[in-house]
């Protein structure tokens, strides 16, 4: 019987197949060092879980709000103002099961068929796939590798078409770790505004910042409440990655189509979920600070191990918990490269071609887990790179 032919022409995730990998040759007894995701190491904060389980003993077990609970919208209206500087009501905010959802939602209600999508590459692997599920176009922004992976308004305005309805960015940069600047931010809210686009603003690595690095929301610059979606979550800052625990924030006009969107899909994020959103936003942030310190070490290792390595070049990342080094002694590709680790070397990786033609000859590894392991990488790492 005939399947889906859009379905069909979409590949699947690039990280999720390496991260099985690994799974699987671990569970086959080999010594495998899996970095291939970003999934942090720490377990959801105590006083997190604790309210979760709370609100499932006293019966919040039940359907809730589908566009979220009372007192996490109301957390995340008073997150933004205290955070980003950025002003909503309850009406222009959804909860959603996991961030990654948000970012479908956001797509699914702001594009028709043949619009175009602005993707800055490298980019996170499934921002290309979401924009093509809507049957749209995703125009690919390759940023320079040797300029840093910079954004300008003259490369954004060399893509930009009659078909062009809007721009995904992500700061904190997952892969690269990149920061946007004040600068880059203006640029893009110039290429926005002369061309009436709409921006999803992925901020879901907004805490995660090293050596003075600052996070500045798109949302805040001026003339671009209107026409920024913001999304985030709880995976990455408060260890909640099983959860599937998000949000998105933007123009009531959107909102309201997504909210509409997730009563005929999703339903909505768990009840005690949302109870115990509401706490790790609302409480104390030592929990997120004391991650962070334990990231920071771990970039200064790997930074400072990976340039003693011939044959690798690795810009100091500023955010997010990945190192992205390119491999610059080699002629192969980053998927022949992310092969040979995981072949050769046991160390599962994500190849830069994953996340865009712009991240060839780089490769991903996630450092957010143990320093062992890290130290065993490095190790392993020093005895094969020279040989590629």
């Amino acid at each position: 019987m005939q399947l889906s032919e859009l379905i069909t022409s979409i590949p699947a995730s690039v990280t999720a197949m390496m991260m099985q990998k690994g799974r699987e040759m671990k569970a086959a007894g080999l010594d495998v060092i899996n970095l291939a995701g970003g999934e942090p190491d720490f377990n959801t904060p105590a006083h997190i879980i604790e309210a979760a389980h709370q609100a499932m003993l006293a019966g919040d077990t039940h359907y809730p709000p589908s566009h979220g609970s009372p007192a996490l919208l109301d957390a995340i209206v008073a997150k933004l103002e205290r955070e980003n500087d950025v002003h909503v009501t309850r009406e222009q905010i959804m909860v959603t099961p996991g961030a990654k959802w948000a970012i479908y939602a956001t797509l699914a209600v702001t594009l028709n068929p043949g619009d175009e999508v602005l993707v800055l590459d490298p980019s996170w692997v499934s921002y290309g796939p979401m924009v093509a599920l809507q049957r749209a176009v995703p125009v690919r922004v390759a940023l320079p590798s040797e300029d840093n992976f910079r954004v300008t308004a003259d490369l954004l305005e060399a893509h930009v078409s009659p078909r062009t309805r809007l721009i995904m960015v992500n700061s904190p940069n997952n892969p690269t770790g990149r920061v946007l600047t004040l600068d880059e931010l203006d640029a893009i809210a110039l290429v926005a505004a002369a061309h009436d686009l709409y921006v999803l603003s992925d901020e879901i690595y907004e805490h995660i910042l090293y050596d003075g690095a600052v996070h500045h929301g798109l949302a805040a610059r001026s003339g671009m409440a209107e026409r920024t979606i913001i999304v985030n979550g709880f995976s990455k800052a408060y260890a909640m990655t099983g959860w599937r625990l998000g949000w998105l924030a933007g123009p009531a006009s959107v909102v309201k189509l997504a909210r509409t969107l997730q009563t005929q899909s999703v339903t909505s994020a768990a009840s005690f979920a949302m109870t115990a959103g509401a706490v790790a936003l609302n409480g104390s942030q030592d929990c997120v600070r004391e991650m962070v310190a334990a990231y920071t070490a771990r970039r200064r290792f790997m930074l400072d191990a990976l340039e003693e390595i011939p044959g690798l070049e690795c810009a100091p990342i500023q955010g997010a918990f990945y190192v992205f080094p390119r491999f610059t002694a080699t002629d192969k590709d980053s998927l022949t490269l992310s092969r040979i680790l995981l072949e050769e070397a046991l160390i599962a990786t994500t190849p830069g071609v994953a996340f865009g033609q712009a991240g060839e000859g780089h490769v991903r590894f996630s450092i957010a887990t143990d320093m062992d392991s890290l130290e065993r990488t490095v190790e392993r790492l020093a005895r094969l790179v020279p040989k590629i």
